[in-house]
């Protein structure tokens, strides 16, 4: 039986998706059906599914960046890409390296990539042209909007209330129905759970490395690699070290 994970933030779509699938691929066992990206690629680690179906935007890791890093963390998976944006993906899609369906999915095209992916099913896909595919969409998608709004926050410390500006965070930590708020000064909490913040901090400063953390960027001292391949970030005015799960990794591979 082949299997499947689905990446879609939408509970409504998702299910959508699962649905449709379950009529046009009966023998496909869907093994993870995800809200976030993060979530997808732990599942694509795990699972080493067949066919991935990605939603291209979703907060926290994108599809396109779920699907780079899949490409070592199961190279066998096809992936499928689900978007809205018709007009500037078709011709990167056109290549052949990856499939697609468009929002709202329409039960003939669901069944025409069905076919295509059950054709594929042996081969290995082609990483280069992937990578082509990615690099082409992630130019020709228009931009994410701007993060707006979200300049600092309030957070805990004992019984006291303090203004933190998000520049000076260094990481997010979920930590039992709290998420430890960390910067150079010391610890607060907060009650927004790691999903929720990952809605509106700016994607380019923020990255996820592991279910339970989201850092800084810019507040990244170094990492370093075990021989098992998982990763240790040093930060710059924090004495601890954080844990990069293996499946994050492919995102400091330049680092």
């Amino acid at each position: 039986m082949a299997k499947c994970v689905i990446a879609e933030d939408e509970e409504l779509l998702r299910n959508d998706l699962v649905t449709a699938l379950g009529r046009a691929w009966p023998g496909l066992e869907i093994v993870a059906a995800c809200e976030d990206g993060a979530s997808a690629l732990e599942a694509i680690d795990a699972h080493k599914p067949d066919v991935a179906f990605l939603d291209i935007r979703m907060p926290g890791l994108t599809g396109l960046e779920v699907a780079a890093a899949a490409g070592e963390a199961s190279p066998k998976t096809q992936v499928v890409f689900v978007t809205a944006y018709n007009q500037y993906a078709i011709d990167a899609f056109e290549r052949g390296a990856v499939d697609y369906l468009l929002k709202p999915i329409v039960a003939e095209r669901l069944e025409a990539t069905v076919q295509r992916l059950k054709s594929r099913m042996s081969a290995t896909p082609d990483t280069a042209a992937l990578a082509a595919v990615l690099d082409d969409l992630r130019a020709k998608l228009p931009p994410t909007p701007a993060k707006s709004g979200f300049a600092w926050i309030t957070a805990s410390v004992g019984k006291e209330t303090r203004l933190i500006m998000v520049e000076d965070i260094a990481y997010f930590k979920a930590e039992d129905k709290y998420t430890v708020v960390a910067t150079a000064e010391g610890e607060a909490l907060i009650r927004k759970p790691i999903k929720e913040l990952l809605d509106v901090l700016d994607p380019a400063n923020f990255k996820q490395i592991h279910r339970s953390t989201v850092v800084n960027m810019r507040a990244i001292a170094g990492v370093t690699r075990d021989e098992s391949g998982r990763g240790t970030l040093r930060l710059k005015n924090r004495p601890e070290t954080l844990a990069v799960s293996l499946t994050f990794m492919p995102f400091f591979r330049n680092m």
